[in-house]
């Protein structure tokens, strides 16, 4: 028999299936739409920026900048320096730093897009050219401010018009608009606000008057910029120097690394929906091969080989994906669209741009979701294959495979105790080791769950009967067809298991990390408030407030808390900078020597004295961001705290190693005196930092909430990504109970020929729908509890101490799953419900 014959069969049998074809194409187009919308988004992204950053640098020939970007900065000794090399035509220093802009005592929000100041550079001392104003002019003296068109927008400023500026180290200044200019580069800048500012203002503002943040350089005509940049590097090995098109790709690479990230996340959830599509896939076509079994037997009786009856099952799946993955990047492309709206409508201060739809994202939507689809109908296909023909008329409708059932359950069971075991081992210890611990055991126990829920879903099931006992022989017979297939079930179930495994892991970090900080707030601070920045922490708050707060009446403590970056062994470690009587704000332990601070002195956690082989009164060395290294003394070690971070040091330190532009506090910690009225101090306080427009002034309970209100955030974005595989299982579980009814035409037309109603039929079905998404939940929550757990357990030493399991939201998701159950069915429930009792009954 030719392959021509063959193809028409398959053709015409997918003709002849519309709503079983269009189903299992949706679930192939959901799966591949989530790859390509984050490729096409990130990719936008990209080309966005990338269109800004080549605008940036422009003119610059060389430019000199520390090798962190956290340094000192440059020393103004340089600039003389370099200005006196030959090939040298102009310097010009980088003096800039982030901002807070306020227009009516409020701040104007950026959406997470920065807010910089800078100085205006004269045309004569430029290595570019200026930008173009549109209105007004250049800031000339302090107290003038030039304004980006976004920025100016956005505020509601125009030529004229006074705002305030707030600086971290600083405080505020009011300022006078005096021109608007355009920021170069295509697409539009987000939420970006650039501020210009007076040469020798911006030089008081944002530098301690010896240092500047970088230095740009332009040649001489006819002076070649690497050979000028090579002899500057030369000159000055001590510091990072790179030509423009270096700076510009710098800039782009540390771009790329964020966006990155996101990539990644969003083609983890992509992957998780593509995952959960395939079983949908699978078992899809395992139904459909066992439906047609007597038609595929029936072309072997007549000539087909097993081969081409195999050839003929591929070949509907290569359609199904085909068609299905040409929808899902056509559908990627209308998510991007969609995911870029809805982040603007949140504000969030990314640039636009037009969608880049690169070769890459066509290529791996296509192939993946072809693949996915082949691979998913192989098994089915191989399997009608190889039954005989004989054996397989004779077969009313196939079930499951009973000789492997009890292989599958044994293996499931092995690789359920390997899993477990490994969660156990992992959540004994912390950090990434711990935590790929128990990801591999995670893993463990899915495939595990994947093997054995044929043979658990009987038990569990039966035991869930009790839920439509209600219902008489109806819920008996709903009860009845669902454990009828175990494998169909299980498979219909997993899909809905493993999204609610990673909703309720999440939901318990969620939970276990604003029970934590609880914890640790009501354990820790002994403070009555504290004041902090707003959430994106670029500005803090600036430290003319904490002298502003100790003018308040009642207050007897003020203690300010810095951050600072220092290296270690080579690497990077984040501590606080105290500024004030620590211990009268704060409730720590100190395990050896004492929390007295002198100007050459640290304080270091238990942990992190023990990685570094440190003890009390030991000389040690640390580097400042800016290579210089700082001969300090261990003054004592502390029980660990997440406050401190895992080292604490003094003001010495820190004024001589953060750059001035960057100085502020991430907390201050105010305790009142005996007796104070701490409802007035609070409007006090309030009052007294008005002006910064930024501060937060919280109590306990605040504190807790804000820190909250942040984690909500987060997992809000989580579970919107989840809810995509929720919407995948919710389909599977349509599509599965649609084709059931297909395969139970004759037996519900015999229900229907002997009595029963068309709702009773449809009830029936509910019923059914129900068992299995409850079942499919109730597995899913407890991986997801568990696993939840082991990788709390690892994330001890982050401050995630308290475990919590959110125990109402859990069953509140134990409910809803029924729900969704019965919501899936009532279109099967329909259809199953008009069923023609006589031509069911006589249809072979």
């Amino acid at each position: 028999m030719s392959g021509s014959p063959m193809r028409k069969v398959a053709l015409r049998n997918l003709a002849a299936h519309k709503v079983r074809l269009v189903l299992t194409v949706l679930s192939v187009v959901l799966g591949t739409a989530f790859i390509a919308g984050s490729f096409v988004f990130t990719d936008t992204l990209q080309r966005t920026f990338d269109n800004i950053f080549a605008s940036q640098a422009q003119g610059v020939d060389v430019r000199i900048s520390p090798e962190s970007q956290q340094a000192i900065g440059i020393p103004l000794t340089v600039v003389d320096k370099v200005t006196a090399m030959e090939g040298v035509r102009t310097v010009a220093p980088g003096i800039n730093g982030p901002v807070t802009l306020l227009k009516d005592g409020k701040v104007v929000q950026t959406g997470g897009a920065p807010t910089f100041g800078e100085a205006y550079i004269p045309p004569d001392r430029a290595v570019a050219d200026p930008p173009e104003f549109v209105e007004g002019t250049p800031p000339t003296r302090a107290g003038e401010v030039a304004i980006n068109t976004g920025g100016a927008e956005r505020a509601g400023l125009g030529v004229g018009d006074e705002a305030t500026v707030v600086f971290p180290s600083k405080g505020p200044v009011e300022v006078t608009v005096s021109g608007i200019y355009e920021v170069g580069g295509s697409g539009g800048t987000g939420g970006l606000i650039a501020l210009q500012f007076d040469d020798a203002q911006a030089r008081e503002l944002f530098t301690d008057g010896k240092h500047v943040a970088y230095l740009d350089i332009a040649a001489q005509p006819g002076v070649n910029a690497d050979q000028l940049r090579d002899e500057i590097a030369t000159a000055m090995p001590e510091y990072k120097v790179q030509n423009g098109d270096q700076v510009r790709e710098e800039m782009k690479q540390q771009l790329g690394d964020a966006l990155k990230f996101i990539n990644y996340f969003l083609l983890a959830f992509g992957a998780i929906a593509l995952i959960v599509g395939t079983f949908i896939i699978y078992n899809t076509f395992s139904m459909l091969v066992a439906q047609r079994l007597r038609e595929l037997a029936l072309l072997r009786a007549v000539g087909a080989s097993s081969g081409q009856v195999g050839r003929s099952v591929v070949g509907e799946a290569l359609i199904v994906g085909l068609i299905g993955s040409a929808l899902g990047l056509a559908a990627g492309i209308g998510l991007a669209f969609g995911l870029a709206a809805l982040l603007n409508a949140f504000d969030l201060g990314l640039p636009t741009g037009s969608m880049a739809v690169l070769p890459r994202t066509i290529l791996v939507a296509m192939v993946l979701g072809t693949v996915v689809t082949v691979f998913s109908a192989y098994a089915p296909a191989r399997r009608a294959a190889t039954i005989p023909p004989v054996e397989a008329m004779r077969e009313e409708f196939s079930s499951s495979d009973e000789s492997t059932k009890w292989l599958r359950a044994g293996i499931g069971a092995v690789m359920a105790v390997v899993g477990a075991a490994l969660v156990v081992i992992g959540a004994q210890g912390t950090g990434g080791n711990a935590a790929l611990t128990v990801g591999i055991g995670a893993l463990a126990l899915i495939l595990a769950v994947l093997l054995g829920s044929p043979a658990l879903s009987k038990p569990v099931i039966s035991g869930l009967g009790v839920l439509v006992r209600p219902f008489g022989p109806i819920g008996r017979m709903a009860r009845n067809n669902a454990i009828r297939n175990p494998r169909r079930t299980a498979a219909t179930a997993f899909a809905l298991t493993l999204g609610l495994m990673l909703v309720s892991a999440i939901a318990i970090l969620g939970a276990s990390a604003k029970a934590s900080i609880g914890d640790l707030v009501d354990r820790g601070v002994q403070a009555d408030y504290m004041m902090m920045g707003p959430p994106d922490g670029m500005i803090g708050v600036p430290m003319q407030a904490t002298d502003d707060v100790r003018a308040v009446p009642g207050v007897q403590d003020v203690v300010a808390f810095h951050g600072i970056a220092l290296k270690v062994d080579g690497e990077q470690v984040i501590g606080s900078v105290p500024e004030g009587p620590m211990g009268s704000v704060l409730s720590y332990k100190v395990l050896h020597g004492t929390d007295e601070l002198g100007a050459k002195d640290i304080l270091v956690s238990e942990t992190f004295a023990a990685e570094h082989d440190w003890s009390a009164g030991e000389t040690v060395e640390v580097t400042s961001m800016d290579g210089k290294k700082h001969a300090v003394t261990v003054a004592g070690i502390y029980d660990d705290m997440q406050l401190l971070q895992s080292l604490v040091a003094p003001m010495a330190l820190y004024d001589e190693t953060v750059p001035t532009s960057f100085r502020s506090s991430f907390m201050v910690a105010v305790k009142a005196a005996p007796g104070a009225d701490l409802g007035a101090m609070r409007t006090d306080l309030e009052q007294a930092t008005e002006k910064f427009g930024t501060v937060q002034v919280m109590d306990h309970e605040d504190f807790k909430g804000v820190q909250g209100r942040q984690i909500d955030t987060m997992l809000a974005i989580l579970y919107g990504l989840l809810a995509l595989a929720v919407v995948i299982a919710i389909l599977g579980i349509v599509n599965t109970l649609a084709l059931s009814v297909v395969e139970r035409r004759r037996e519900i037309g015999m229900l229907r020929a002997v009595g029963m109603q068309r709702p009773q039929v449809r009830r029936s079905i509910y019923l059914e729908s129900m068992l299995i998404a409850i079942f499919g939940a109730i597995v899913g929550v407890i991986l997801g509890v568990g696993l939840g757990i082991g990788f709390l357990r690892t994330l001890q030493d982050l401050g995630l101490e308290t475990i919590a399991i959110p125990w109402d939201q859990i069953v509140l998701m134990l409910i809803a799953s029924g729900v969704v159950g019965i919501l899936a069915a009532l279109w099967p429930g329909v259809r199953a419900a008009r069923t023609p009792p006589l031509a069911a009954i006589a249809d072979l």
